[in-house]
């Protein structure tokens, strides 16, 4: 009963994180399975079976708060549920440890990108536009098959890769990706009962899992619309940089005193790009205020203004822009 109450709480708080971050719940779980010395196959089944209800419930939550964009959403859940489906049902005979330590280093490229990213303030993408299915089919179909064969990475593959693209808000990539992985978890699961049966399941497990992550998932989705998308994106990159880190340590079989220093200097990087997003934050508040300061002054002023008076003294068009970009500069 305390080892399913553990789990329980485990399947919480990997939802909550997974839920605000867009990742993590699978990497979260499946660890501790692994830890527990749960085969990884079964370990990789029963986290996605959990899944099927964490990331209903995530998706609906996500959804009822504004949080989804359901084109990108069908793009990525198709392929994304048959790379699932594949990576399931080829557990046993495919090895994903050569391509461990590539998609660490992509990954960890990715997550560096980000902090760099949203540790400045943020301004328009000239290029911005709708998300190509060219792009997002692909990354479904990647994303999937890596998060069936090494019970997570979903989210670790597919959220750093749409918000690289900066097309989206990060908290819409976050909502579209948990919604997606709903097809993605139902097929992986799937795949693993035609490869494993139901004896791959340990449904005990899958329950408590279920339990903690349907309580976290509403919460998770109500706290990716409040907190600002400089914080979530410097977050988020953080988390990417260092889970990817531990793999590319131990590719390079570094140890002794390398991997403390070096997990020391990367959370010392985090913690300054997190700074200087708070940094961004401020400043691009501030801007705003000062235009809307600005407009609001405007408007005012306009009916009360004599014809010859108001066009000379009234601020011009473009005042208030010039006024945020001298607040942000």
């Amino acid at each position: 009963m305390r080892k399913l109450l553990i789990l329980a709480l485990v399947g919480l708080a990997a939802q909550l994180v997974d839920g605000a971050l867009g990742m993590a719940y699978g990497l979260t779980s499946s660890t501790l399975l692994l830890f527990a010395g749960v085969a990884p196959a079964a370990a990789s089944a029963s986290v996605h079976l959990a899944e099927i209800g964490t990331t209903l419930a995530a998706g609906v939550a996500h959804w009822r708060f504004g949080n989804v964009d359901w084109r990108v959403v069908a793009r990525i859940a198709v392929p994304g549920a048959i790379g699932a489906f594949a990576g399931a049902t080829f557990l046993s005979s495919i090895s994903t440890e050569a391509a461990a330590p590539w998609m660490a280093a992509i990954l960890f490229t990715l997550g560096a990108y980000l902090l760099v990213r949203f540790s400045r303030p943020l301004r328009a993408n000239p290029a911005a536009g709708r998300l190509r299915g060219r792009f997002l089919s692909p990354l479904g179909l990647v994303a999937g098959f890596i998060d069936a064969t090494g019970g997570g990475g979903w989210g670790p593959v597919a959220t750093p890769a749409l918000l690289v693209s900066g097309r989206m808000e990060p908290r819409k990539v976050i909502g579209s990706v948990d919604t997606a992985e709903f097809m993605v978890a139902g097929a992986a699961s799937a795949g693993f009962l035609i490869g494993l049966g139901s004896e791959g399941f340990l449904l005990p497990t899958v329950a408590a899992l279920l339990i903690g992550g349907l309580i976290a998932a509403p919460i998770a989705a109500w706290l990716v619309r409040i907190v600002p998308a400089q914080l979530l994106g410097a977050t988020i990159g953080g988390v990417i940089v260092l889970t990817n880190a531990r793999t590319l340590l131990r590719a390079g079989e570094l140890g002794g005193s390398v991997p403390p220093l070096v997990y020391a200097l990367l959370g010392g990087g985090w913690l300054v790009a997190l700074a200087l997003a708070v940094r961004a934050l401020r400043r691009t508040r501030r801007a705003r205020a000062v235009a809307e300061a600005a407009l609001a002054a405007q408007a005012a002023a306009a009916p009360v203004a004599s014809p010859s008076v108001g066009q000379g003294d009234a601020a011009a068009p473009g005042e208030p822009r010039r006024l945020a970009a001298a607040v942000e500069g």
